[in-house]
């Protein structure tokens, strides 16, 4: 019932704009309404794009599933349950294998970086095979994830030992199996919940996640983990576009690309600083302490190597593309200083 009076109040607030507007597309996303994500991204991706075509095209968003589920984000967009959707690739198993290299440890220290390397990665077409059922709109990156925990400090990999923590995709899965816990798939906005009945014993994700999904309320222990990122993309129903009009496409393609892969790798590093000041307030941030690094990154340079290998045994140009994305990272790291 919530959903529906959240959507319901989302469609109130842009009615007017979307009455006067020759198209109106619809915006899901899996965050909640009051996330930063919703007011400073997709939110003023609609109001851009309004701007940008006149007024002509309206852009309503739906939040928090109201308009399908985090897991069947892509499918959404790509069978036009909905226009457009944010989501995570790895929530649609094995359709983005190339994509996932940039969740692989060390590669990027921000998402600003992390997501200017990922949107030069899709530009130069080597992902195109990909997402060649939808028209891709920006991708990008959060910044380095980190691990939290309920009743456990965790600060030396036995530590991790038989911790049955929540893994957002199947390649920093592997991370957790080689650092000894116990990975299980589930999507951000049921980690609440699993935690407070014991289903999990904790979870990855970033500081700024722990807010927004209010899942630091059930976590007391906090460890600045930081070797990994996840991909996002942002996916437009593919014969919606080409049916728009020049104009209405105008419109869309002027914001497309690098300009939002930043404005979203920005937010998520601003929101990070932000989230971590006020769970250091109320909760424990663990460090790993510099003598126990080495096991750390070892795991983490397993969990890597038997990726990429699994990528070549299927064909795929996991190495190449690898460090084809490293060099759009260093290329990032100089343009954005």
């Amino acid at each position: 019932m919530k959903k529906i009076l959240l959507a319901a109040t989302c469609l109130t607030m842009m009615a007017g704009a979307a009455a006067a507007a020759d198209v109106n597309l619809r915006y899901s996303h899996f965050m909640p309404a009051a996330s930063w994500q919703h007011d400073d991204l997709f939110l003023a991706w609609g109001e851009a794009v309004s701007e940008a075509s006149d007024g002509a095209v309206a852009v309503t968003v739906f939040p928090a599933e109201t308009l399908g589920s985090a897991v069947t984000g892509y499918d959404n967009a790509r069978n036009r349950i909905t226009d457009i959707a944010w989501t995570v690739q790895g929530y649609t198993a094995n359709r983005f294998p190339l994509s996932h290299i940039v969740e692989l440890p060390g590669l990027f220290e921000t998402a600003e970086v992390g997501s200017c390397g990922f949107q030069k990665l899709y530009d130069s077409g080597v992902l195109d095979a990909e997402y060649e059922d939808t028209h891709v709109l920006f991708v990008h990156t959060h910044g380095p994830g980190q691990l939290h925990t309920s009743g456990r400090a965790v600060q030396q990999i036995s530590d991790l030992q038989g911790l049955k923590l929540r893994r957002p995709t199947t390649v920093i899965g592997t991370l957790l199996q080689e650092l000894g816990a116990e990975p299980v798939g589930m999507p951000a906005p049921q980690i609440y919940e699993s935690v407070q009945r014991g289903v999990i014993d904790g979870y990855m994700l970033t500081w700024e996640a722990t807010k927004s999904f209010r899942a630091n309320e059930v976590t007391d222990n906090h460890t600045n983990f930081g070797f990994y990122s996840l991909a996002f993309v942002t996916a437009m129903n593919k014969s919606l576009y080409e049916g728009l009009s020049e104009e209405a496409k105008a419109a869309v393609d002027a914001n497309s690309g690098m300009e939002w892969a930043l404005t979203a790798g920005r937010g998520y590093d601003a929101a990070d600083e932000i989230a971590l000041a006020e769970i250091r307030e109320t909760s424990t941030v663990h460090e790993i302490p510099e003598a126990e690094r080495g096991e750390w990154e070892a795991a983490a340079e397993r969990a890597r190597e038997i990726y990429l290998e699994e990528l070549e045994a299927a064909g795929l140009p996991g190495r190449e593309v690898y460090e084809q994305f490293k060099g759009h990272v260093a290329e990032c790291e100089a343009e954005l200083l």
